[in-house]
């Protein structure tokens, strides 16, 4: 097992360039490619989040407060954007997590079991800082407290700036390592 692994929430072309595309996530789509190409060079696993909706999103609680279709299942929208899209896994033996929802009580079983075992330090990039990001971090925190959880605010992207920074306080209150 690594002592490290990264963990990519989210970049999808839906909140790059689609439906809640914002520049934010733009600015960061590079750099994670960048950061990414690093850690495979390194033997660093890389893991993909994919934000995961069906037909019904508009009737769930999120789709009701959040009312625009993104994500769904087979779209472009839900594709991980480009940049990202070699370093994707499909399949059982994949590298790429579906989640219904901004975070996931199954995320830290599913990465143990990816990775034989919990690494010293998960590190986190991706969007939107201030839903999925710190939702995922939180998540992994709880399940993992002696883990070290990072957060590269730099490679990161919130709804808009102010939400970003919110987020980022938010998680070092809570223990999570913002760089």
């Amino acid at each position: 097992m690594n002592d490290k692994a990264l963990l990519v929430i989210d970049m999808q072309n839906d909140f790059v360039t689609g439906a809640l595309a914002n520049a934010e996530a733009q600015n960061i789509t590079s750099a994670i490619a960048a950061k990414v190409k690093q850690c495979e060079t390194e033997g660093v696993p890389v893991f993909f989040t994919r934000d995961t909706h069906d037909e019904d999103y508009l009737k769930s609680q999120e789709g009701k407060l959040l009312p625009v279709p993104h994500c769904k299942v087979g779209t472009d929208g839900w594709q991980v954007v480009p940049e990202l899209v070699d370093f994707v896994k499909e399949g059982q033996e994949g590298n790429v997590f579906d989640k219904p929802t901004f975070g996931s009580m199954y995320l830290p079983t599913w990465l143990h079991e990816k990775l034989n075992g919990t690494p010293s330090i998960i590190e986190l990039c991706g969007v939107c800082t201030d839903i999925c990001v710190i939702s995922n971090a939180m998540i992994l925190k709880a399940a993992f407290p002696e883990t070290e959880i990072v957060v590269d605010g730099n490679i990161c992207a919130g709804v808009t700036p102010e939400n970003h920074q919110t987020a980022l306080d938010a998680m070092k209150s809570c223990q999570i390592n913002v760089k």
